[in-house]
């Protein structure tokens, strides 16, 4: 319709007139001006028709944080394999004594009761109440997902091509409760019931549920962001235009090294699922040292594991070793890469970084910090529920941080380092085509401020 069109007009205008660069004498945009307010975000719907995706977004993503936490506590209250059967659309606790008794009967007959028969009916319902919940938490999510999608789509409000990320973060949504039934089932089998070790889900498995949740968590926050940010595009050409050649190349490095944390942060996130997959908190727990040793080669090596990189994955002290030495590396990289954005000569010495780029190297430096020292904490206190909940949900905090950060610094990606230095504005919706700050309105041809000014008459 004519009135979206306006109000998409009247957004552009305004985020174009609001981003506006300072200009040096000659009336070129300069590198100090476009760095000093650097791309904040646009969250504000007169500024950014998309404004309200974006949000949706960011807090779906916020709503896995809360499904990856209660899945971490169900983890550590030993409550996954309560439930034994999967039903797609889910199902309602019992609700009475009888259904009570059936369903701890049920439980009763897989091999995880013969290690805990002395188990009572208001301890089942304890764990079982731990596991349902985490399963209904993910159906809450993926409603909170398919609905609002629904509704923006029929409004006509996605972003242009932005349709296919949608579906792809549908069908990862729904395949995590695939592939968490699919580790459920790790622990139930007939296979296990000879097993003289606490039974426990496939640490493979459990590290394939886990990593699809931060995937998931992943592609909806950078979503989120490059919604967020969709009124900058303009602007980031520019941004990137007026750097010289050599902050450019300052700028490159660090967004080469904040790329290099993340992958380091999710590594070490999922050598965590091998940790708790195998129970290897509860061993050696001391730090640095492990059995008084800085590397326990001895230990390290099971001959009984074939083949032998199974010990990578199996070995308790292995396991162990790989987590506590990739956190520590993640820890001290972040330092290096806050050090690098802040006091390197030419951090100092060049205009290199925004202030959100500034913003997400302490976060990265600080979250990475601290979850490393909480880490510590619960090793040494030999893994607390409220310390290992609280580690985990550390570590999506060090991921968040990596992700904004790589964000933030994209004025520095190659991809966008190839785009000409022309300025090109992006094209508006049902008709409405904004190009180098000029807009045509019904005959009268209008630019900067006067555009927003005849699509608001349009309104009217």
């Amino acid at each position: 319709t004519m009135g979206y069109a306006a109000r998409t007009i009247v957004a552009r205008a305004a985020a174009s007139v609001a981003a506006a660069p300072a200009v040096s004498s000659n009336g070129t945009a300069t590198a100090g001006s476009l760095m000093a307010k650097g791309l904040p975000a646009v969250t504000k719907t007169p500024l950014n028709v998309y404004a309200p995706v974006a949000k949706w977004l960011i807090g779906t993503s916020g709503l896995v944080v809360g499904m990856v936490h209660i899945g971490g506590v169900t983890r550590l209250t030993k409550s996954g394999l309560s439930m034994t059967d999967w039903k797609p659309l889910g199902s309602m606790p019992p609700l009475n004594d009888a259904e009570w008794n059936d369903e701890f009967d049920r439980y009763k007959l897989f091999p995880e009761y013969q290690q805990r028969k002395s188990m009572t009916l208001d301890e089942f319902k304890y764990i079982f109440f731990w596991e349902w919940g985490h399963r209904m938490l993910g159906r809450v999510v993926g409603l909170c997902f398919a609905l609002p999608w629904g509704y923006f789509t029929l409004r006509g409000k996605i972003p242009p091509g932005y349709q296919k990320r949608m579906a792809m973060l549908f069908t990862m949504g729904g395949t995590q409760g695939l592939v968490g039934w699919w580790m459920v089932k790790s622990g139930l089998g007939e296979d296990r019931r000879d097993d003289r070790k606490e039974i426990r889900v496939s640490p493979y498995r459990l590290a394939a549920h886990l990593g699809m949740a931060a995937a998931t968590y992943s592609a909806l926050v950078w979503t989120g962001l490059g919604v967020i940010q969709l009124p900058n595009e303009s602007r980031l050409r520019d941004l990137a235009s007026s750097m010289s050649k050599s902050a450019m190349s300052h700028a490159r490095k660090l967004r080469f090294g904040a790329l290099g944390v993340t992958k380091l942060a999710a590594l070490t996130m999922l050598s965590g699922a091998f940790v708790a997959g195998n129970d290897a908190g509860n061993a050696y727990n001391t730090f640095p040292l492990m059995d008084e040793k800085l590397v326990p080669m001895d230990d390290m090596i099971d001959p009984s594991l074939e083949p032998s990189y199974r010990n990578a994955f199996e070995n308790t002290a292995m396991v162990q070793f790989n987590h506590r030495w990739l956190g520590t590396t993640t820890a001290f990289s972040a330092i290096g890469l806050a050090c690098f954005g802040f006091i390197h000569p030419a951090a100092r010495s060049l205009t290199t970084t925004t202030p959100q780029v500034r913003v997400g190297l302490a976060a990265l430096g600080t979250a990475a910090v601290g979850q490393m020292s909480l880490g510590v904490v619960t090793l040494l206190n030999y893994v607390p529920i409220t310390l290992a909940a609280g580690h985990q949900l550390g570590s999506l905090v060090v991921l968040t941080s990596g992700l904004y950060t790589v964000h933030s610094l994209r004025y520095a990606a190659p991809s966008l380092l190839r785009v000409s230095k022309t300025k090109v504005m992006a094209a508006g919706t049902s008709g409405a085509v904004a190009s180098a700050g000029k807009a045509s309105i019904e005959g009268v041809t209008v630019v900067g401020k006067d555009m927003a000014v005849a699509a608001s008459k349009l309104l009217k």
